[in-house]
């Protein structure tokens, strides 16, 4: 049970969230004014202020509910600020590359990360990362709020009903899996057991990571929230053989359509750099609430936040 310290913690939290977001939208801070006269108005310091403690409370709830920071980024900073939406998006890649590439090398030394799956699912997934960046760069801006708003709420609705497996029974690999040899084993630390696997389904699998390279490119998500329930629910890795090569499958993907927004000039300092400090920062500290928090709690928090952020993504694209 999380205690009144840390309730209050996570309220908080929550209170810094809202009183940031009200700080950051012009249309809230300064009612009776036209955005665009208040954004050029404010100090420039104030952006990556404010910003820099969303991405914090944003690290915050991230861990415990089990998301990517990327996903909670791109959707509510492009709603509530005033921040040119390829920017978000650079962004969104550079706070999804930067956990994943912290993580990723102690994932694959620890043998918890597998790079014969990891591998070809990647060469798939960044292909389709580049096609996806430069397509969104390429389209109305109005365009890329709709499918925004329309992904996001996709999010919400994989997170509502996606199960787990801790160990998928996978009686007989397919044949693709046979030839590319994706079977293994990874010792399980918290039984010491080797735990022996193996995949089946891998063509249909392959075909899902074309549509989730494709939507990190476009967007700026970080897949982790498509990348697991696909290796787990779908092809039949274990869970946390999924977790950990998804990780570093982000390290793969995010870089390759990173590149493209890089040199279309769409990563900006201001933005990426409050970002990636405030969610790290905050990501430590989640982690510690993580250990007492109740992450079902926290996640329909999140749940929640994405519902609200994708149905106004949604609307601002229509104009409304």
């Amino acid at each position: 049970m999380i205690n009144k310290k840390q309730y209050g913690f996570l309220l908080i939290s929550s209170l810094i969230f809202l009183a940031a977001l009200f700080a950051s939208h012009p249309a809230l801070a300064a009612s009776g004014n036209h955005s665009a006269n208040v954004a050029s108005t404010t100090p420039w310091w104030i952006w990556p202020l404010v910003l820099f403690l969303v991405t914090f409370t944003m690290g915050i709830v991230a861990i415990p509910a089990g998301v990517g920071g990327g996903v909670l980024f791109v959707p509510i900073v492009s709603s509530f600020f005033p921040f040119n939406l390829d920017f978000v998006r650079g962004a969104g890649l550079m706070i999804a590359l930067s956990g994943s590439l912290a993580a990723g090398p102690g994932l694959l030394k620890r043998g918890l990360a597998d790079l014969r799956l990891a591998m070809p699912v990647a060469l798939i997934a960044s292909v389709c990362s580049i096609l996806g960046a430069m397509v969104g760069l390429a389209i109305p801006q109005n365009l890329v709020q709709i499918g925004l708003g329309a992904a996001i709420l996709g999010i919400v609705v994989v997170m509502l009903t996606a199960k787990k497996s801790e160990y998928p029974e996978v009686r007989k690999p397919d044949a693709l899996s046979i030839a590319l040899r994706l079977s293994g084993i990874y010792h399980e630390s918290s039984t010491n057991q080797n735990i022996s696997w193996q995949i089946h389904r891998a063509p249909a699998g392959f075909v899902l990571f074309i549509l989730i390279g494709f939507m990190a490119g476009m967007f700026g998500l970080g897949a982790g929230w498509a990348n697991v329930p696909v290796l787990n629910l779908v092809m039949g890795a274990p869970l946390k053989l999924s977790v950990a090569t998804s990780s570093f499958l982000l390290s793969i993907t995010d870089t390759s359509a990173a590149w493209i927004y890089i040199n279309k000039g769409a990563i900006l300092p201001m933005v990426v750099a409050p970002s990636i400090v405030g969610m790290m920062l905050g990501a430590f500290v989640g982690a510690k609430v993580l250990a007492k928090a109740k992450p079902s709690r926290i996640r329909y928090i999140v749940i929640t936040m994405l519902f609200l952020s994708g149905l106004r993504a949604l609307l601002k694209g229509f104009g409304v």
